[in-house]
């Protein structure tokens, strides 16, 4: 099993609490963490500042497709950012622990 961080972010903190909240409820991720950042990116060729809210997923490799489809059913943006990375060297009981709630029914 690979523990994975997985990420997208969105405009606004109730949503993003909502998001967090669904996801970690359905058992893709262990928990999630929000916070506020701030943004800049190009979108429809102009360059945008605004303020945004990162999600941290924490989930497993298997879990990773109904995630990345959950987040995409539930977000606000035509295009969300979703990534994904690999965690190394994560201590033994907390990726037994991530593994043990990320579990989709």
């Amino acid at each position: 099993m690979k523990i994975l961080g997985v990420l997208t972010t969105i405009d606004d903190r109730q949503a993003a609490h909502e998001l967090a909240r669904t996801i970690v409820e359905r058992k893709l991720a262990a928990c999630a963490q929000v916070s506020e950042i701030e943004s800049f990116y190009t979108w429809e060729g102009a360059t945008q500042n605004d303020p945004e809210f990162r999600i941290l997923f924490k989930s497993t490799d298997a879990s990773y497709p109904a995630l990345e489809a959950a987040i995409r059913e539930l977000h606000s943006y035509e295009l969300p950012a979703i990534t994904a990375f690999e965690m190394t060297n994560v201590f033994e009981p907390y990726a037994e622990w991530v593994g043990v709630n990320t579990t989709p029914d």
